[in-house]
């Protein structure tokens, strides 16, 4: 009787509650609507009933008793399925509004300070409360996991009762949106990352590892994790996954990678000449096969060095293995290209455009490294100011100088950025940092408005500094602005613009030129004053085993004792050469020597044979 009683109580509390909500809305609040309320607690039983219904029986309530359900759903007294969200579509906003007036006001003031329309914001917050309801908790409640659990239910959902992706873009573009203006609101303290996708399998990775060759594969990469770049370890922890499934499916007798032998690995190799790419129709690259070679190779040889217990008894990879690869000279764009790009993205009425692509061209950061930059970056250095380029590809920062038109359209920029954010990155757009992809938009609409093909954001950098080199710009000095750790890396620009070979080139030519601009052709044996001066030198220092490095100008008191020897030959041909060496001893007045030349030119005949 007790518990009976208990129950009654709760229900009516519920009622009355709802009641009060009601008539605050302005709303009426008889019979005819606190009665099907009342039904409720008939028809389903309590609260947490609802859940166990089918979802036929759920949307076979009456329509007066599934407002008071939608009502208990949008204040956390009854947790929602998703099935019922979907294909229900109760209204769960303006109940989720009047429970929290002052959390729904600031969502909407940061979604519109963050630049999104009002349209925008309203269909944020619908996609929020769904997800509260999911989760029965407020909305202010919600973190970022939930945020992202909700909306994968609220999609599977969407894609087992209506049309193929009817509503699945709509609630993610909406959540994704949400996540940003919950941040910047205070809300939530995990920044806004990437909406996290599934990758297509091209390769099939399917297959089950062994339990103790996934085991070493694991160990490793939590040991490369302390030493590597977060998206190195996920291109390694890909690559040797890939191995262990292709291992459990060709040879599922070998269980562990002291089992793993040659044949396997050159068994692997023919397998990833014919993998699929992700690129539909495409076949890896021979750069990514020496990626998956490389980390393989890489991960067999540390586990030698640790004396793993697991550790392949043998060296399996070698150099040769390893696909030799092209190395082209960067692609740049030249004068009168880059000159198009400027004035294309100059034009242009989205800031962006102009901003990426200027600050590209005349800095030559790297795109990561472009993204990278925060408010703080740029600094005063007695009267110029800088830019400090953050840490990027080779681990290391650098100051560059910053052009004033620059300066300025950063000052423009930051002059427009939302007082709420709550990031110290410089470009933001829509409370999310400005993807790598859009900064690749913004260089291909400017490239195609400027009529010049397809570039590259990367294409830019080879751009500054063909023409830094061009233009007489040191070599060191191009290597700091562009932040390379060895000269190496800049001499790939001086292959591009070599002004020694271009020198020597031309002049070459234009003695060419003057050869063939003559009146009389000469005969095709003529040869010039160069070639008959080195064919002379030739002769007289011809040794035979090399040639004698000695300067003309100087005398060798050796240089007669090749034709001593009883093995020295000599022909007719040679009789110039041997008269002149016999007249320089007479000249010089050395007796032994002129005779050695003297029976050499008496054994000679007189007439070639």
């Amino acid at each position: 009787m007790k518990s009976t009683l208990v129950l009654a109580s709760r229900e009516e509390d519920l009622v009355t509650l709802y009641a009060i909500d009601l008539a605050a809305a302005g709303m009426g609040t008889g019979s005819e609507t606190l009665g099907p309320a009342r039904a409720f607690f008939t028809l389903v039983g309590q609260p947490e009933d609802w859940a166990a219904l089918t979802l036929d029986e759920q949307r076979g309530v009456p329509l007066p008793t599934r407002r008071f359900i939608t009502w208990m759903m949008a204040t956390q007294r009854l947790r929602a399925t998703a099935a019922y969200l979907v294909t229900a579509r109760p209204h769960l906003t303006k109940i989720a509004r009047r429970a929290d007036p002052g959390f729904a006001i600031r969502f909407d003031v940061t979604a519109a300070a963050l630049g999104f329309s009002a349209k925008d914001a309203q269909a944020q917050w619908c996609a929020l409360t769904k997800v509260a309801a999911l989760h029965c908790v407020a909305p202010d409640e919600l973190t970022r996991s939930d945020i992202r659990a909700g909306r994968d239910t609220l999609v599977t959902a969407y894609a087992a009762i209506r049309p193929a992706g009817h509503g699945n873009k709509a609630l993610s573009r909406a959540l994704f949106g949400a996540e940003a203006t919950m941040f910047h609101s205070g809300t939530i303290d995990e920044a806004p990352g990437k909406a996290v996708k599934a990758r297509r399998d091209a390769a099939g990775n399917d297959a089950p590892t062994p339990q103790r060759m996934a085991a070493t594969i694991e160990n490793y990469i939590a040991q490369v994790q302390t030493t590597h770049r977060p998206s190195t370890v996920t291109h390694i922890a890909s690559e040797l996954r890939e191995f262990g499934a292709f291992m459990a499916r060709s040879t599922p007798e070998v269980a562990s990678i002291s089992e793993v032998r040659r044949g396997h690995v050159e068994a692997y190799k023919l397998w990833l000449a014919e993998r699929p790419a992700r690129t539909k129709g495409a076949k890896l690259s021979r750069a990514s096969i020496a990626k998956h070679l490389s980390s393989l190779r890489a991960f067999f040889e540390r586990l030698t060095e640790w004396n793993s217990d697991d550790a392949p008894e043998r060296v399996l990879i070698f150099s040769g293995d390893l696909p030799i690869l092209d190395h082209p000279l960067p692609r740049f764009l030249d004068d009168g290209a880059a000159a198009k790009l400027a004035v294309a993205a100059r034009a242009d009425t989205d800031p962006f455009v102009r901003l990426c692509v200027e600050f590209l061209a005349r800095t030559g950061m790297r795109k990561g490294e472009f993204l990278d930059l925060r408010v703080s970056a740029v600094v005063q250095i007695g009267s110029a100011f800088w830019l400090r380029v953050p840490v990027g590809k080779l681990h290391n920062d650098r100051y560059i100088p910053l052009h004033p038109q620059l300066k300025a359209l950063l000052d423009a920029w930051l002059s427009d950025r939302p007082d709420c954010l709550r990031s110290e990155f410089l470009f933001i757009e829509r409370g999310r940092r400005i993807s790598a992809s859009r900064v690749d938009r913004a260089v291909t609409k400017a490239a195609t408005t400027a009529g010049i093909g397809h570039v590259s954001p990367h294409q830019l950098r080879h751009t500054l500094a063909t023409q830094a080199i061009n233009r007489g710009m040191s070599l060191e000095a191009i290597a700091a602005l562009l932040g390379h750790r060895s000269m190496t890396m800049t001499m790939v620009y001086a292959r591009i613009a070599d002004r020694t070979v271009a020198e020597e080139y031309f002049a070459v030519s234009d003695q060419v030129e003057a050869l063939y601009d003559q009146a009389t052709p000469l005969p095709a044996t003529a040869e010039g004053t160069e070639m008959l001066k080195l064919r002379r030198e030739m002769h007289q220092r011809m040794l035979g085993n090399g040639y004698c490095a000695r300067p003309v100008e100087l005398d060798c008191h050796f240089e007669s004792i090749c034709e001593s020897c009883t093995f020295f030959v000599t022909t007719i041909e040679f009789r110039p050469t041997l008269q002149s060496q016999r007249d320089d001893a007479a000249n010089k007045g050395q007796i032994g020597r002129q005779k050695i030349f003297d029976g050499l030119l008496s054994r000679l005949p007189e007439e070639a044979s």
